[in-house]
């Protein structure tokens, strides 16, 4: 049962089609299917698939990958409090576009993926400064601040991830909270990473996820 689900689900979400996926969701509640189930048959390996699709053979569009990602968010919503108990909860990350940046398309995307893998995710927004990412991230005792750029000059900018390195560094919280970058810029050059000292970078919202879950290891007591 849950294959047809996952085939029909993953349909509407390359249609785009926010009320028959959500439609579809329900009545395989309706049909008997366990929440957890849902979530994690369903619903989580039709964004990773979606991901896959997007980096590997281009059946997929970004745009069609963002709407994805809302819908895979509001199914989450949808379904959580359902599970019979309180799901694990992996950690927590705030993520938010560098200082002077203000493509939002991307970091959404890795929002909605990291939240289908029971992330806390504090979407910080656009144009967040240095200082914002750390503080927030020590309000919501985050592990790890994740920073998204789509031009150089912001991936490399003095108010970007070299400045957030340096605030760990001036409060003593780099064993704490770890720094994971991504965009385009990083794609063009895998070590672009280093030069802005981040702890990692990713290429896409499920690849985040696992690289975050590494990290989130090194931080995390077991």
């Amino acid at each position: 049962m849950m294959q047809t689900f996952f085939t029909r689900y993953y349909d509407a979400l390359l249609d785009t089609d926010r009320d028959q996926a959500i439609a579809l969701l329900s009545r395989a509640l309706d049909d008997g299917a366990a929440p957890e189930e849902i979530v994690f048959e369903v619903v989580t390996p039709a964004i990773e698939r979606m991901s896959r699709d997007l980096t590997k053979d281009l059946a997929t569009t970004l745009s069609q990958h963002f709407i994805a990602a809302q819908i895979s968010e509001e199914a989450i919503e949808m379904l959580l409090p359902l599970f019979s108990a309180a799901p694990e909860i992996k950690g927590s990350v705030v993520i938010g576009t560098s200082a002077g940046d203000f493509h939002g398309l991307g970091k959404k995307i890795v929002r909605g993926c990291l939240r289908t893998k029971m992330f806390t995710v504090t979407d910080l927004g656009v144009n967040v400064p240095a200082e914002k990412f750390v503080d927030q991230a020590l309000a919501l005792e985050a592990s790890i601040i994740a920073i998204s750029a789509m031009m150089v000059h912001t991936a490399l900018g003095e108010e970007g991830a070299l400045k957030v390195r340096q605030i760990l560094r001036d409060r003593g919280l780099e064993s704490r909270i770890k720094i994971v970058v991504g965009g385009a810029p990083f794609r063009f050059d895998e070590n672009l990473y280093q030069s802005v000292s981040a702890d990692a970078w990713a290429e896409n919202g499920i690849e985040a996820t696992r690289v975050i879950a590494e990290l989130m290891k090194e931080v995390l007591p077991p």
